[in-house]
């Protein structure tokens, strides 16, 4: 483990980054990491620079620190959370010009981390968990703990999937002590749909086909159906654990086209399939259970590639 605050003393300007199109993970991780500094550091220029959080983030505490416009140049520490450094979009501008990169992430694709500093924990339930490892007690406050259980609950499914353990809950126990609202946190942020979000739902469901003896449903959206049902990537939050929830499926595949060659892939799994390992042999990453990537091409030959590497765990367990 790192002492996150030896690590950034005397730093005059620290900025905390997370992957592109933040879940409640990345943002509730981030976002904790910096009220803690603020507070340990209070005259050094600290922020969170991602991508707009979706709608649904709106009733988080401490929103406000997110510059999405990410404005600057550099700055003497990056933070990486949640993610590898390839995949921070926009703010990869200040890992070529920054002082020091601190990695904190819990994806098993990261397991070496990219920066000069790393705490890389694959067993993890989260990045939430180990930022909250990083904080020292007398230093939580209903804000941060409020942001580390959003973290927690919406990486572990509410304390559902697989990498949930005993310390998680203990974790979330902990946190639930402190004054802020954990129903309300999660039904907003995780539960509660826009019609929007519910249309593209009933299409990606309607459409998705069973493949691989009903061991696998994979589904896709085009930018053209995109724009007929009037929804954007952000209405997709959650589609893809809904498939894998379809009883008899050990995996899923969802798929939305980002541009006129590319579509953006979400894989999950229940016991069998490891899809960290499918998403790494198309150059994608993330954990034996959730993990996502990019590939061009049309829908037909992507699943295809996908179908063929799952089937290489089914016909294992057979």
């Amino acid at each position: 483990m790192i002492n996150l605050y030896n690590e950034c003393l005397g730093a005059k300007s620290i900025i905390i980054t997370g992957h592109i199109k933040p879940d409640g993970d990345c943002i509730g991780s981030c976002l904790a990491a910096c009220l803690y500094l603020k507070k340990r550091l209070p005259e050094s220029d600290i922020k969170v620079v991602l991508d707009k959080p979706a709608d649904c983030f709106d009733y988080v505490p401490a929103l406000d620190l997110i510059d999405s416009t990410f404005s600057g140049e550099k700055c003497d520490i990056l933070i990486v959370i949640d993610t590898n450094i390839e995949r921070i979009g926009s703010a990869s501008k200040f890992a070529s010009n920054t002082g020091k990169i601190i990695n904190i992430d819990h994806h098993i694709s990261n397991a070496l981390g990219g920066g000069d500093v790393n705490y890389i924990v694959p067993e993890a339930s989260s990045a939430s968990e180990l930022v909250y490892n990083l904080i020292e007690e007398e230093y939580l406050d209903d804000d941060i703990a409020a942001l580390l259980y959003m973290g927690i609950a919406h990486d572990t499914g509410v304390f559902r999937y697989t990498n949930t353990n005993s310390d998680t809950m203990l974790i979330a126990s902990k946190l639930m002590r402190y004054n802020f609202d954990h129903n309300k946190i999660l039904e907003e942020t995780f539960y509660e749909k826009s019609y929007l979000q519910y249309k593209a739902l009933s299409y990606v469901l309607m459409h998705s086909r069973l493949f691989l003896g009903g061991n696998v449903i994979a589904s896709a959206i085009d930018l053209s159906t995109m724009k007929e049902l009037g929804v954007t990537n952000n209405d997709f939050d959650g589609v893809v654990s809904t498939l894998r929830a379809t009883k008899g499926v050990e995996c899923s595949i969802f798929m939305y086209q980002i541009n006129s060659e590319t579509y953006k892939i979400s894989l999950r799994s229940s016991r069998i399939v490891d899809v960290s390992r499918v998403a790494s042999e198309f150059g994608g990453g993330g954990h034996v259970r959730a993990a996502g990537l990019y590939l061009k091409g049309n829908k037909e030959e992507i699943i295809d590639k996908l179908i063929n590497s799952i089937n290489k765990d089914i016909k294992w367990t057979e």
